[in-house]
């Protein structure tokens, strides 16, 4: 066991959890004096005002599984007895050796609700020293660029000034660490890229990549936010609201997607669910509408079961199943934020015995063959009505099911003989709504809820089909 410590040490820190969040977590317990997000590791440092406060807070979850957006998170005592300046500077990525302050800044944007350009970062970054160069690229970590700075102070002040901060309201995170690089190479001045030291360097040709050794960031990143004016003045982590929050979303879906999967209809039902904003972690940027699932349970699984699960964060066209990897599935969602809703919350998530690895395909979508499932056409998809409230529902697993259209006879013993094979169930709750009868069953693990819904979501009782989708209700 850890010595105890003043610092906790906390795993699964989804992209979607903030400090707040995590400060609420350990908020009754006593005062956070400290806070590192080590969000390449998914992880976080809480260092509480003293060691009595931190036994407290783990003694209390060693008994209750905490729990924060949906999503399970884990802790224990850390091995740190306390954090220095250098811990929340290097944020814990590679290890205090690797994070020396220098003069150039890897900047990773969260929640990425607008596209961000180069004018926007120098006018994010420039109050605090003279910025030479910037280069914006897309990885897997997301949107990211380098800035690199004429001085290393102007850089240790920048980070220490702007880590954490939102470049808009709510959205756009800024995650600040040093980088590793003595020098960026910018090859062209661009919506991309752009050497302030030398002006005089071309644009690329539209399509080409325009700084091939960081990576693209894709000509999408060239639009303002709606209602930006060229040239407005940031203030350093200032916050900058353009509109109503329901004009932001749809002007910002309409006109970043008008092309590509966004029409009007669902851009105005996602901002119905969201109240004009996008969940924590979905950037609203995806147009890859098809998915790749891998270590899935080949003894277990088939189509039916896949679609049941999909069918929580968008309309199904297709699935099929990789005869050649077994545990390898492909599944096209309605449009690229379906997909990203998907990948987003399933990624990681249990189902029989094993943790499901969801990605983006490289395939576009799924060729019509004798061998592929198509629901295009099933009344069981969840997004051709009530889209709003289906996208307001979207959630990771939980160990709480919420099931509908039940008959109107029915009694608890029969809701828990229909599911207690999947799993413990620790209580259920039945109750009426709108004159129909529905019920909320509460199992023991999130993989037992899951497995519970991908077996009998469109299920027979009496005759009647039940509908299941998770509850993000933490007790009945």
């Amino acid at each position: 066991m850890t010595e105890p410590s003043k610092v906790i040490h906390v795993r699964n820190v989804g992209p979607e959890i903030s400090e707040n969040d995590l400060l609420q977590l350990v908020h009754p317990f006593g005062v956070v004096t400290k806070l590192v997000m080590l969000r390449a590791k998914n992880q976080a440092l809480l260092q509480m005002q003293d060691v009595a406060s931190a036994v407290s807070a783990l003694q209390y979850y060693a008994n209750v599984q905490p729990s924060v957006r949906g999503r399970n998170v884990y802790v224990q005592f850390s091995s740190h007895q306390e954090l220095t300046t250098m811990d929340q500077n290097s944020q814990g990525r590679k290890g205090d050796q690797d994070a020396q302050p220098n003069r150039i800044l890897l900047v990773t944007i969260h929640h990425l609700l607008y596209p961000i350009t180069v004018e926007v970062l120098h006018q994010v970054f420039s109050p605090h020293g003279f910025v030479e160069k910037i280069v914006t690229f897309q990885k897997s970590a997301g949107f990211q660029a380098l800035i690199q700075y004429q001085s290393r102070q102007s850089a240790v002040s920048a980070i220490n000034a702007l880590q954490g901060r939102n470049i808009y309201d709510g959205c756009c995170q800024l995650d600040i660490q040093f980088s590793n690089l003595t020098e960026l190479q910018v090859n062209y001045n661009n919506e991309r890229s752009r050497d302030f030291t030398n002006p005089s360097l071309p644009s690329e040709q539209k399509g080409r990549s325009s700084q091939s050794g960081y990576g693209d960031g894709g000509g999408m990143y060239a639009l303002q936010p709606p209602g930006a004016r060229p040239g407005s003045s940031l203030a350093p982590g200032s916050i900058i609201v353009f509109g109503t929050a329901q004009e932001q979303i749809v002007n910002y879906l309409i006109i970043v997607h008008s092309d590509i999967f966004v029409v009007m209809g669902n851009a105005t039902a996602i901002a119905a669910a969201f109240g004009g904003g996008l969940p924590p972690g979905i950037s609203g940027t995806n147009d890859r509408c098809t998915v790749l699932v891998s270590n899935l349970n080949p003894d277990e699984i088939d189509e039916d079961k896949l679609f049941n699960l999909f069918s929580l964060y968008g309309n199904i066209v297709r699935i099929k199943l990789l005869r050649s990897k077994p545990d390898h599935a492909l599944v096209q969602m309605g449009d690229g934020f379906q997909a990203e809703l998907a990948v987003h919350f399933l990624k990681g998530a249990m189902l029989f015995g094993k943790r499901l690895e969801v990605n983006f395909s490289k395939y576009p979508n799924i060729t019509p063959a004798p061998d592929t499932h198509d629901y295009s056409n099933s009344n069981l998809n969840r997004f051709n009505r009530n889209a709003a409230k289906n996208y307001r529902y979207c959630c990771s697993p939980t160990k709480m099911i919420h099931v509908s259209t039940l008959p109107q006879d029915i009694t608890e013993e029969e809701i828990v003989t229909h599911l207690e094979k999947h799993g413990s169930i620790v209580n259920t709750k039945l109750f009426e709504a709108n004159g129909k009868k529905q019920a909320l069953v509460l199992f023991e693990t999130e993989e037992q809820a899951t497995e519970a819904l991908v077996c009998k979501h469109a299920s027979l009782i009496d005759g009647s089909t039940i509908r299941i989708s998770f509850s993000q209700l933490q007790a009945i």
